[in-house]
């Protein structure tokens, strides 16, 4: 595409608006940036891209500028807004930061290893990073993940291949995206308000599949995933490849006796399973994170990788804060900080993870229901202690699964709740039991970010120890 003069509106400043306006007025192009917010750092951030000859206009990110012949949007804008509405009228294309680096990639740029899902994406794409790197190649977590991927296709360094997570707003917004190999890794309700349905959800996380040249990797345990394989149009040739916790089939990957292995890329499928790594070189060693080990050992066979590399490269991996992370304390409690799963998916695999278990919960439930978590992990209980604003939610599902489970119900949502949180459970443990931050809710109500609510929960259990020390 010929970009000089090309009138472009990017939607939205941040970390996808800020480096496609920068790219785009780069390669010549007439650039405008919209933005709903005109707070401090939105003018401060205008001011550097005016430097560069872009165009701003704070505070109105609904009314499409005049003569506008392309839309890059970040992705969190919803279909559904007034700008959208107003560039469909008008015949006007949109894309995502994700499709803008796509069309911009150059015929000798990196293949993409794509990665989405409802949970794990960050964790495996950072897996799958780990483990191409050991086996020497040039390459980087992108996409979802932090990491601009205009940066890393536009920028000066170049890979052998890319790890990339794709969230299912990224996916909606860039319809030309063709993967090397993907992974779903699982699905489950989650962003319904954006998408308007989980059939609008799953179809826009199916979207990693389409043309890909080698692997669709699926999760076995999750037939939505299997579903969404069937339904691509791949290239031919493309095979579908599925990972198991248990002992895989031909044309997967699973465990046997401790041991993750491979029935997929191995010269016999039928008879011959290659050994790549044990369960122990993943850290931690949980049920749903061992699945996120497979899923990215999957797509890194299907890129070629050797099998020790695999293992070198996740017993090289460390697991990003607030991940089922452990919290050094005294005592004979374990706590820890799976501050991450805002949702009752993540949350669900985390319980499965503990037994007994001190639960804190709660937060913003973003329309969930609890019922099934909560009959799930009954029996795992020892005590929940519930904070947030719809902690109500969860305490009136336990009331009907889990009646005789002990639930110290705070009515707070300050900050400061979290330490009395963790007093509560420390009182409520009992010698071997597991206090357990996965609250299966948004953190907004209370705190910046899930990492501030992690970051406050093992500052409360340090105090403890301290105090006991």
């Amino acid at each position: 595409m010929n970009w000089q003069g090309k009138r472009v509106t990017v939607a939205g400043l941040g970390v996808s608006g800020i480096p496609a306006a920068r790219v785009l007025r780069g390669l010549g192009a007439e650039v405008t940036v919209v933005n709903d917010g005109d707070d401090e750092r939105s003018r401060t951030q205008a001011a550097e891209l005016e430097k560069l000859g872009v165009t701003v206009r704070l505070g109105d990110g609904d009314t499409l500028p005049a003569g506008t012949e392309l839309i890059v949007t970040a992705p969190g804008w919803r279909p559904d807004k007034p700008l959208f509405t107003a560039a469909a009228a008008a015949g006007v294309e949109i894309w995502g930061d994700v499709e803008l680096a796509w069309r911009l990639r150059g015929p000798d740029a990196a293949p993409w290893l794509a990665v989405t899902g409802t949970n794990g994406k960050t964790t495996t794409v950072r897996m799958l990073a780990s483990i191409l790197t050991a086996a020497g190649l040039r390459t980087a977590a992108v996409g979802n993940i932090g990491v601009s991927l205009l940066d890393a296709v536009a920028g000066e360094e170049t890979y052998d291949v890319l790890a990339v997570e794709l969230s299912s707003y990224q996916l909606h917004w860039a319809p030309s995206v063709r993967a090397h190999s993907a992974a779903v890794l699982n699905l489950a309700p989650d962003h319904l308000d954006w998408h308007g349905s989980m059939e609008a959800y799953a179809a826009d996380k199916g979207r990693v599949y389409e043309g890909n040249r080698i692997a669709c990797v699926y999760n076995a345990a999750d037939p939505a995933t299997e579903d969404l394989v069937r339904a691509a149009d791949v290239e031919e040739g493309c095979r579908a490849i599925g990972f198991t916790l248990g002992t895989p089939g031909p044309s997967q990957l699973g465990v046997v006796d401790g041991i993750l292995v491979d029935r997929a890329f191995v010269e016999n499928r039928r008879d011959q399973a290659q050994e790549l790594a044990h369960v122990t070189d993943v850290d931690p060693p949980a049920p749903h994170n061992i699945a996120n080990a497979l899923a990215a050992a999957a797509l890194a066979r299907a890129f070629g990788v050797a099998p020790t590399a695999v293992r070198d490269g996740l017993r090289a991996f460390r697991p990003d804060p607030h991940r089922i992370e452990r919290v050094p304390a005294a005592g004979d409690v374990t706590y820890i900080d799976d501050s991450k799963a805002t949702n009752t998916h993540a949350a669900e695999a985390s319980l499965a993870a503990y037994d007994p278990i001190v639960w804190i919960a709660g937060g913003l439930a973003k329309g969930a229901t609890f019922d099934d978590l909560v009959s799930g992990a009954a029996k795992r209980l020892r005590a929940v202690v519930l904070i947030g604003a719809d902690r109500a939610l969860i305490r009136e599902a336990l009331a009907r699964h889990a009646p005789e489970v002990p639930v110290v119900d705070l009515d707070r949502t300050d900050t400061g709740a979290m330490s009395a949180a963790v007093r509560e459970a420390a009182r409520l443990a009992q010698p071997g039991d597991t206090v357990l931050l996965a609250p299966a809710c948004a953190s907004m109500d209370m705190f910046t970010n899930y990492n501030k609510r992690g970051e406050a929960f093992a500052d409360a259990v340090r105090a403890l120890a301290a105090e006991h020390a």
